[in-house]
């Protein structure tokens, strides 16, 4: 797991941020690469969080991060989920449940994400 993402609607997304970093006593920081994601600094530990302004409805949605996304995502496939679409280098599925999850390459530093990941058989 590399992140927690709370979408909002675009014409919210700035309200939705404010409201997480004074619920969650963080500060939210643009992140420059990417305007519309906002990051929670710190809201959970060892976990990427952070606002997304989307063209879509409210949800939270969870990041996988892979040194493999074709592989990590035919994985996922094979355990029932769907495959919604793509995003740059991101395959973006709805797992049994409704949820989106994002399939996505590493964004960790490859030492740490090495000692953290879990290799499947």
């Amino acid at each position: 797991m590399y992140a927690v993402l709370i979408d909002a609607p675009e014409a919210e997304a700035a309200r939705a941020t404010a409201f997480w970093s004074a619920a969650l006593g963080v500060t939210a920081e643009p992140f420059t690469p990417q305007p519309q994601f906002t990051t929670l600094h710190e809201a959970l530990p060892g976990l990427v969080t952070a606002v997304q302004a989307v063209d879509d409805a409210p949800r939270i949605h969870l990041d996988f991060e892979t040194d493999d996304v074709e592989a990590e995502t035919a994985r996922l496939l094979a355990l029932g989920a769907e495959r919604i679409s793509q995003w740059q280098e991101c395959q973006v599925l709805r797992v049994p449940g409704g949820h989106v999850v994002c399939v996505l390459p590493v964004e960790t530093d490859p030492e740490t994400f090495r000692a953290q990941a879990n290799v499947w058989p």
